[in-house]
């Protein structure tokens, strides 16, 4: 199973910026090219929510519709550690924020854009917590 470690989370303003980390490996011969990796969050007495997810491979990427043009996903040339950055940030984007992969079987899109999305990735890290508030 991929292990994944994030890492970045705390308090911001609204307006403000944070990037959060993914740190992936686990085992010999892993290779991210064959994921799928992707941000989710939660709140509270809510769903997780799918927020954006990339393909190494070949950069393929979505985003949900509210961090669109504020949140970008990227990874780094290793292709070890997967970024979120998140700009103008909202007090509604206050959440607990987890990477989780899977290995990729269509496209990325096909893959995250559906609510129940994250009942099919099956490696998670610990979560990361993301205040926006004044």
């Amino acid at each position: 199973q991929v292990q994944l470690v994030e890492s970045g989370g705390g308090l911001v303003q609204p307006g403000g910026s944070l990037r959060l980390s993914c740190a992936t490996g686990g085992f010999a011969g892993f290779d991210l090219d064959n994921y799928v990796v992707g941000w989710f969050r939660q709140v509270p007495g809510k769903e997780r929510e799918g927020v954006t997810c990339i393909s190494t491979s070949d950069d393929d990427t979505y985003y949900v519709d509210s961090v669109k043009g504020r949140f970008t996903i990227s990874t780094n040339n290793a292709k070890n550690t997967v970024y979120l950055r998140m700009n103008n940030l909202k007090p509604e984007d206050t959440a607990v924020y987890y990477c989780a992969a899977r290995p990729r079987v269509t496209t990325v899109q096909a893959m995250c854009d559906d609510v129940r999305a994250h009942r099919f990735f099956n490696s998670w890290g610990q979560g990361t917590q993301v205040t926006v508030s004044s």
